[in-house]
């Protein structure tokens, strides 16, 4: 039986590059062949816990925002066929690629299973290279926060953290002809990338006073006798305990903020200033459930500047070290080698 490389968390700061089973079809399958995958910070974050929620009996497979090639179907499905170049909804047909589920992308060759009961394999144009249809899962999760918060054209917005997320966030936000987004991180190499997508300026907390500096470029409300920042919409994408609580008491009222990192421990909320400010604090998870959004707007912008390293399957490990690093770059792409046996 042949076999191919699978990256596969085994512990707490324990992911390898194992030797696995290359897949074959069900009747309602397809086996894509990836051509290319990013690392997400959930990855990051998997690898840190050992899994999820944290170890298990079984290797985790990661990997999920990932295109590629079908290169075989199942005897019963439609609708697509090999050859077809696709992005793959991690999630669809229930199956949490690289989220939990029994396959992970970075791989070689992926089963994709129960092709047919959702759109899971989505085609992608010929004028998309594969790596930035590999965006399209990251820009959906952004895109997804700024639709939760309903910004719109002529309002500000401040988003806080510019990794990948926080950076789709950005890039969505400028193409929604909105002009007065300020990005806000720790890292200058991201907050450059950020200005690239459309940012107008960039904030770094750790040489700068950053609620004043909002409150210079986005200008002064006054809440019950309080300066506060006129800022309409907040997108939180750094996932740091005190962003939340610091957005509610500095925002003004109506102000929306929608809330897309992962925090894993609870984070306390003054309600008291919920209500009197009519704040709105949105949820936000996923993507847009159609991804034409997506592709259309990777077709219409240049999110290339997103992409800061590129590292072969072979040198996995490599790239993992960058994207732990915040202060390394943005989003690190994997490129398959599927001649890799």
């Amino acid at each position: 039986m042949s076999h191919q490389l699978q990256v596969q968390i085994h512990a707490p700061e324990d992911v390898r590059l194992d030797f696995v089973s290359r897949p074959d079809p069900g009747p309602r399958d397809a086996v894509v062949r990836v051509q290319a995958c990013g690392i997400c910070g959930s990855d990051v974050g998997y690898v840190k816990v050992g899994g999820m929620m944290g170890p298990t009996d079984q290797p985790m497979p990661i990997g999920h925002e990932f295109s590629g090639v079908i290169e075989s179907v199942g005897s019963e499905v439609t609708g697509v066929s090999p050859g077809d170049r696709v992005v793959v909804d991690p999630q669809g047909a229930g199956n949490q690629i690289g989220n939990g589920g029994s396959e992970g992308a970075f791989t070689p060759r992926i089963l994709v299973r129960n092709v047919s009961d959702a759109r899971s394999l989505i085609p992608i144009p010929d004028a998309l290279s594969f790596e930035l249809a590999a965006l399209a899962e990251p820009l959906g999760v952004g895109m997804q926060a700024v639709n939760r918060a309903r910004a719109k054209a002529g309002e500000r917005a401040v988003v806080f953290g510019a990794g990948p997320i926080g950076l789709s966030a950005v890039a969505t936000l400028h193409d929604r002809g909105i002009q007065e987004i300020v990005a806000v991180d720790f890292s200058d190499t991201r907050l450059a990338v950020a200005q690239e997508l459309g940012a107008s300026y960039g904030f770094n907390p750790g040489r700068e006073k950053v609620w004043r500096k909002i409150e210079e470029v986005h200008g002064q409300s006054e809440v019950y006798g309080s300066t506060v920042a006129a800022t309409e919409v907040f997108i939180e994408a750094s996932g740091a305990p005190q962003v939340i609580p610091e957005i509610i008491s500095r925002a003004s009222s109506g102000a929306r903020i929608a809330v897309v990192a992962l925090h894993r421990k609870e984070v306390p909320i003054n309600f008291l200033s919920v209500m009197m400010k009519e704040v709105e604090l949105i949820g936000s998870i996923a993507q847009p459930a159609d991804w034409d959004d997506m592709l259309e707007m990777l077709i219409r912008c240049d999110l290339s500047p997103m992409i800061t390293h590129r590292f072969e399957l072979e040198h996995f490990l490599e790239g993992m070290a960058v994207a732990q690093d915040p202060d390394a770059g943005a989003k690190v792409m994997i490129q398959m080698d599927t001649g890799a046996a």
